[in-house]
């Protein structure tokens, strides 16, 4: 992330300067997970840990279908729109990687147009979401939050379906002389 090149100049200053960290961040997250999607071939999307596990393809539906909701009419409309079929981002389907990532691309642009569009003076506004009020800027810390953890899930999941083709998103991992033992058994 990059700093920016202006010092935060009393509360104004610090709520541009608390836009530009968060903007960065939202970047960085989008980056980070399509670093790791990029590196999956069309079997991987749909693999699952167990029948209770999402797939990438579920959280990558579940983000596109949360940020349309979340960041469409952010100032003006609760964020849990009556049109969001949430239930249906977490049914297991064969939707084509080409079909996910175009609805991926949708979620973040309309996510980040609308950072964007914030102004430090939106940041004390309340909006809702599913009913409950929120300042903007709880509700922008809110969604970093949310996206973080499944950034995490989706780089977690395809890091081993890989295997030795990973492209280490960071630095690479060190090469241990010994294997890590197995997990106990559950």
């Amino acid at each position: 992330m990059q700093v920016p090149s202006t010092e935060p100049d009393g509360p104004a200053g610090a709520s541009e300067h608390l836009l530009d960290t968060v903007r960065a961040s939202y970047r960085d997250q989008r980056a980070l997970a399509e670093r790791a999607l990029a590196q999956l071939e069309d079997d991987d999307w749909h693999v699952r840990l167990d029948p209770e596990s999402n797939s990438i393809a579920i959280v990558v539906r579940h983000l596109a279908g949360n940020m349309r909701s979340r960041w469409t009419d952010l100032l003006t409309s609760d964020g849990e729109k009556p049109w969001r079929d949430r239930d249906g981002e977490f049914a297991v389907t064969d939707d084509a990687s080409e079909a996910l990532l175009e609805a991926w691309h949708a979620g973040w642009d309309l996510t980040l147009a609308t950072l964007d569009g914030l102004r430090p003076s939106d940041l004390a506004r309340e909006v809702t979401i599913r009913g409950e009020p929120h300042s903007v800027a709880e509700a922008v810390v809110r969604q970093l939050v949310h996206y973080a953890q499944h950034v995490g899930q989706i780089v977690m999941l395809a890091k081993p379906l890989r295997g030795d083709a990973w492209r280490s998103l960071s630095l690479p991992t060190p090469r241990r002389e010994a294997p890590e033992p197995p997990l106990p058994p559950r």
